[in-house]
């Protein structure tokens, strides 16, 4: 019986590093990361994390109430009143055990925002830049413990069950190679990057749930992306940053081309509406004023309180021109998050033996239809815990190790061509953006089989092109599946 790694986790996000930093020290754990250890969508995360931790100003029943109403009430409730109940304590655990620190008040006391869709302040933040103190502290602990490894640029090429565990199948700059462990966590991360704009980091290509789905795992409401309507306007670029619902939680104006606000018109919630019902305001609008160009306006707050409260954002606009202190922000709606995905129970496990799944890649049913502001953290810290829980009790019970020979190494011979990224960002912009165009689905879906067919028979050196062209093909064509199986249920 061979076994390297007790734990291998793809992904060295938020959900990835708390994850491995709740194992007990004799658990070995291998971390990956395609890249750079930070690239990554958590990193990213401008807003904050979503916690009742003013118990006086704030109630569990509430957060909870919020996010139904944001998710459509299509979220599963189990999952969700785990994720509200449990989520304080594991944000407060970053404060203490970790070192991470939320801005504060006068007083000391943590200074919470609102956003959009949440009725009470409860959204706990670092400036602008949340994501990435919470990941930088998470990662100086992970880095710290011994039994903790990682591997960086180095992609997750293949998962082969192997009796008590997997061999997994690594493309380590350009190298071929094998390791051994007894479970496997995907925390892989969205699937921004089939999209042609996109607020995700370069990551973000659905590997983790093309290697769930290639193992016969349930993938699940793939059709569920959400689309954030206060994405930059770049001139240039598909990478998309992102201009944080905490702007508008600090009172900044949606404007039309002619500088009207017209949020009003669509929703009694104005600015501070849900994400989903915000795009689908912008692209409605454009269609009646026959314009693309959106603004955000957060002058009105006065140049000290923007550059201290937004320093990233404000610094970001700056290289693009744009002073947000004197000037209105570009905006347009891009893809940003996806609610469906490797489908898993309550505690990361899905459907494969020893696989489990937690953060954006993972189908856990909290978000409904669509995510609350700031509840993806939260999300990642809570069901990645779980996962760890799980894995622990299972181990203390079993026997685990490979059992049989490493697999034979891939042998293609092909070099990939460009253009098959393209061609299916083109059709996932077209048939499913803010508002669908069901037309283009067919088409599409049509389309992306043949590519992806292509792409599995083609005999292809396997290369990161590779693997991640595959994997957009992959993505594209489960979630245009689920949207014409859906549509053919439909009354």
């Amino acid at each position: 019986m061979v076994n390297q790694y007790d734990v291998l986790i793809a992904g060295s996000g938020v959900a990835g590093l708390y994850a491995a930093l709740n194992f007990e020290p004799e658990v070995r754990v291998l971390v990956l990361s395609k890249r750079e250890l930070t690239l990554n969508n958590s990193f990213l995360a401008q807003g904050g994390v979503a916690a009742v931790v003013d118990k006086t100003n704030d109630d569990y029943r509430l957060h909870i109430a919020d996010t139904l109403i944001a998710g459509g009430y299509k979220n599963d409730l189990r999952s969700l009143e785990i994720l509200v109940n449990e989520g304080p304590e594991d944000v407060l655990r970053l404060i203490k055990e970790m070192g991470v620190e939320f801005d504060r008040d006068e007083m000391m006391n943590i200074s919470m925002t609102l956003e959009g869709g949440h009725s009470r302040r409860r959204i706990l933040h670092h400036k602008d830049s949340t994501g990435r103190e919470i990941t930088q502290k998470l990662l100086s602990a992970a880095q710290r413990k011994p039994n903790i490894k990682f591997m960086e640029y180095t992609h997750l090429a293949s998962l082969t069950p192997a009796g008590g565990g997997f061999w997994a199948g690594l493309l380590v700059n350009g190298e071929h190679r094998y390791v051994s462990c007894s479970y496997c966590i995907l925390c892989t991360g969205g699937i921004g990057r089939v999209y042609p704009y996109t607020t995700n980091s370069a990551i973000a290509t659905g590997d983790g749930i093309t290697l769930a789905h290639e193992l016969g795992a349930r993938i699940k409401n793939l059709h569920l992306v959400q689309f954030h309507p206060t994405a930059f306007a770049a001139a240039q670029g598909r990478e998309r940053f992102l201009i944080s619902e905490a702007v508008r939680g600090e009172g900044a104006y949606l404007l039309n081309c002619n500088g009207e606000r017209f949020m009003h018109n669509y929703d009694e919630r104005g600015e501070l509406a849900p994400r989903d019902v915000v795009s689908r305001s912008i692209i409605k609008e454009a269609a009646l004023t026959a314009s693309e160009d959106f603004y955000l306006d957060i002058t009105h707050r006065g140049e000290a309180f923007i550059k201290s409260r937004f320093p990233m954002i404000y610094a970001r606009c700056l290289e693009e021109g744009v002073d947000i202190t004197r000037d209105r922000i570009p905006i347009f709606p891009c893809q940003h998050y996806l609610m469906g995905g490797i489908d898993v129970n309550v505690y990361g496990d899905t459907t494969i033996d020893r696989l489990y799944a937690a953060g954006e890649c993972s189908h856990t049913g909290v978000h409904g239809l669509n995510r609350l502001a700031s509840n993806s953290l939260l999300e990642a810290l809570v069901f990645a815990r779980r996962c760890t829980y799980d894995i622990a009790r299972r181990m203390r019970h079993e026997e685990s190790g490979v059992q049989t020979a490493v697999p034979n190494p891939p042998s293609g011979r092909r070099a990939l061509e460009p253009g098959h990224r393209t061609t299916i960002r083109r059709i996932m912009q077209r048939a499913w953006f803010v508002i669908p165009d069901y037309n283009a689905v067919d088409e599409g879906l049509a389309e992306a089989t043949e590519i992806l067919k292509e792409l599995r028979n083609g005999d292809y050196i396997l290369t990161p092109d590779y693997l991640e062209a595959k994997s957009l093909a992959t993505v594209c064509t489960l979630l245009l599946s689920e949207v014409v199986k859906k549509k053919a249920n439909e009354p």
